[in-house]
């Protein structure tokens, strides 16, 4: 940093040095097989401090004692330092800590960020759905994710690994190459007009160049639009007008198992389709393909090679705690897009924190999130979390099954080393189908592996157990959301946790998380009892800060309908011992192998087609991807065309407008649709009809008749 001093906060064991370097520790107990059942130390060089709480601040009571293992590494034990988060009440004191004591609980957490200069005050809940925190604080997440590993001597461990099966492609990328590139790229950012405030949107496939272009904005306080790369021009082109970037960076070509998709054409499509036209569009052409440009009547076009070969590396620069890092758009209504903000310290404060205390990792350890750096979870935990905890990231750009068969994880997960995995149960589902008994998965050893995490969407109990089986660890179901940022409900294995909670729980609240459930009248409800899953306002750094430019939607949406509380518009219960369980969806959202699809949008795809005169769009269950789109359709009397030529046309509609990831193939041809007297499609009851499911028949609906014609087409149509 120039000219710039870096205020660190307390770094525990500073004093304890191996051959030069901080010796940082771990504890944490387990009585799972395949874990040392007694307090063990893990050791890394270099990394943000002892994971303690409450936190030893005492140095001369923890005096680290080591010894030399045959192999040459060193073994480092503390026996002070036992006192620790592994105890059989760390959870229940650092859950009531973070709950009545949010300020004490977070300051000591933002203790392992590093800051430019300190915050003044924790917390400001004058505003309690819109809280502030860590007021007067200035830092930079880039600094904390790169350059601080860097400094601290551990520019040598690798950051990221890139594992590309697609393209037989394998990098490993150093913290100190992961800077250099970062840095470079954040001076051709500047050096094309874009500036601390402005905004970015990223379209890219899952290369390393995304996570530097993300790094980069965070570097010089560019907030950065990523939009996943599996969306059409349409998607597309509403979010840039809505983000209004100066610049987009995007690639020429994302590679798919036998085909190769075109970002360009479907950038300039999406340019066509809207108002908003960015100042220049930054290309990262792919190694070993054919240079690609924009057309020069819609944009200036910028080659990367030749933009890096020019650029001087830039700083970091110091920006206000509140300061936006990124907006993502996440599913909704057809109208305005949602795109969520995130916030800059409290992001970094809780994603540092959770590395260590939820997924018990340690500064060093190789970590795995296979998902998409479009989603919520590539942004948290391929990108941001692993790096500010000083961990190897895996970034993989192929599919859990045909890249090239289903042993494709096991295969990564041993050759890089992998201690813990975040994957979806559709990816479980998928090696399931594929390989009932992971033949080709069990020629991979995993020895690293100590546990696998799974979140997107409700794992059922056939799926957990055979993971449970196949992998020989602790398999953890998890719930969040996109506004969360992070794992609301967890089994967290740094608080030791259980490790083998009830099947279809969802774990617990997270500290800083209060989960409760309530009904109508906002009354709590008994054990077991489905109700309104809610959480009791503040929410805790790193949630969501509000949508972009839109305040009063973000108080309406999330607020309104319970005062005082976060309404997560999921619908569960919570079982005597506290665990969730996550049993519905309270809106229309489609979740489809983790990805969440407005059945609004999906439908007015659907209607763009001439011969369609009404639809509805719901979700049938799937034994692989959790839930398909399921289109019922009201063709138009004049309509001539067969019904097997109009399933051809609607679906190519759909994923032109929507794109593949919407997995839409399912459509039934109806005679009419249930509705309410004033125009409302009952979805749900829908839902459970398609499903083979009891289903009501509210008092509203205008024709009730309609749904003895539905049951008899879904029956011939898909069986039930």
């Amino acid at each position: 940093m120039r000219g710039l001093e870096v205020i660190r906060l307390t770094r525990l064991h500073g004093n304890c040095t191996v051959p030069g370097q901080i010796a940082q520790i771990r504890h944490f107990t387990s009585s799972y097989s395949g874990y040392i059942a007694t307090h063990r130390a893990r050791h890394v060089f270099g990394g943000p401090g002892c994971v303690t709480f409450p936190r030893q601040t005492d140095r001369t009571k923890c005096t680290p004692l080591y010894t030399r293992r045959p192999d040459g590494k060193i073994q480092l034990y503390n026996i002070q330092c036992t006192r620790s988060l592994a105890t059989k009440n760390s959870y229940d004191y650092a859950f009531s800590t973070a709950r009545d004591n949010p300020a004490k609980f977070w300051s000591e957490a933002a203790q392992n960020i590093d800051w430019f200069e300190h915050f003044k005050q924790t917390l400001d809940n004058t505003d309690i759905v819109l809280p502030k925190w860590f007021i007067g604080g200035k830092l930079n997440v880039c600094y904390n994710a790169v350059d601080r590993h860097v400094a601290s001597g551990r520019g040598s461990q690798p950051a990221i690994i890139y594992d590309s099966p697609v393209t037989n492609t394998k990098q490993i990328i150093t913290y100190k190459h992961l800077q250099q590139e970062v840095s470079r790229l954040a001076g051709a950012l500047v050096r094309n007009g874009v500036k601390k405030g402005d905004l970015v949107v990223i379209y890219m496939p899952m290369v390393p160049q995304a996570m530097f272009t993300m790094l980069a904005c965070a570097r010089i306080g560019a907030t950065h639009s990523l939009i996943f790369g599996g969306f059409a021009s349409k998607e597309l082109s509403g979010r840039i007008d809505h983000a209004k970037p100066k610049m987009i960076v995007t690639a020429s070509f994302g590679i798919e198992p036998g085909r190769r998709v075109e970002y360009i054409p479907l950038v300039e499509k999406a340019l066509e389709l809207g108002s908003h036209r960015p100042q220049k569009v930054l290309i990262y052409n792919r190694p070993n393909m054919e240079s690609v440009s924009l057309r020069p009547d819609l944009c200036e076009s910028l080659d990367w090679d030749e933009e890096m070969a020019k650029a001087q590396p830039h700083d970091c620069v110091p920006l206000p705690s509140n300061h936006p890092l990124y907006i993502l758009y996440t599913s909704g209504t057809t109208g305005t897009p949602k795109g969520i903000v995130r916030d800059t310290a409290g992001y970094a404060t809780m994603l540092n924190w959770t590395m260590s205390n939820v997924y018990g990792l340690t500064p060093g350890e190789v970590w795995w999130a296979a998902s998409d750096l479009g989603w919520v979870v590539g942004h948290s935990y391929i990108c941001y979390a692993p790096l500010l905890h000083g961990n190897t990231t895996i970034l993989y750009e192929g599919k859990p099954v045909g890249t090239p068969d289903p042993g494709a994880f096991f295969r990564v997960m041993s050759e890089h080393g992998t201690s813990s995995m975040f994957t979806a149960p559709t990816a479980i589902r998928a090696i399931r189908q594929q390989d009932p008994q992971a033949a080709i998965g069990k020629q991979f050893p995993l020895h690293n592996l100590r546990s696998l995490f799974l979140a997107g969407e409700r794992c059922d109990v056939e799926t957990l157990d055979w993971a449970k089986k196949i992998f020989n660890v602790p398999v953890l179901d998890h719930w969040w959301q996109t506004e969360s940022g992070s794992a609301i409900t967890a089994s967290c294995i740094g608080l030791d946790c259980s490790l083998s909670p009830p099947a279809g729980q969802a774990g617990k609240s997270v500290p800083g998380y209060n989960v409760t459930v309530i009904d109508d009248d906002m009354e709590p409800v008994s054990p077991r009892t489905l109700g309104n899953i809610v959480v009791k306002l503040p929410l805790p750094p790193g949630a969501a800060l509000s949508l972009w430019q839109n305040d009063d939607l973000f108080r309406e949406l999330y607020f309104t309908k319970f005062p005082g509380y976060y309404d997560t518009m999921d619908a569960g219960f919570v079982d005597e011992e506290g665990f969730l369980y996550i049993m519905s969806r309270s809106d229309d959202v489609i979740n489809v192998a983790g990805h969440r699809l407005s059945s609004g949008a999906l439908e007015e795809a659907v209607l763009l087609h001439a011969g369609v005169a009404d639809c509805a769009v719901v979700g049938v269950e799937d034994s692989l991807k959790g839930h398909v789109p399921l289109a019922l359709c009201v063709l138009r009397n004049d309509c001539q065309k067969s019904q097997e030529l109009m399933s051809k046309e609607i679906v190519g509609l759909v994923r032109e407008t929507i794109g593949p990831v919407a997995a839409f193939r399912k459509i039934l041809f109806v005679k009419g649709l249930p509705k309410t007297r004033s125009g409302k499609i009952p979805r749900s009851s829908l839902a459970n009809l398609v499903n083979g499911k009891p289903y009501k028949i509210t008092p509203t609906i205008e024709d009730p008749d309609v749904y003895k014609s539905l049951e008899k087409t879904v029956r011939e149509g898909l069986g039930h």
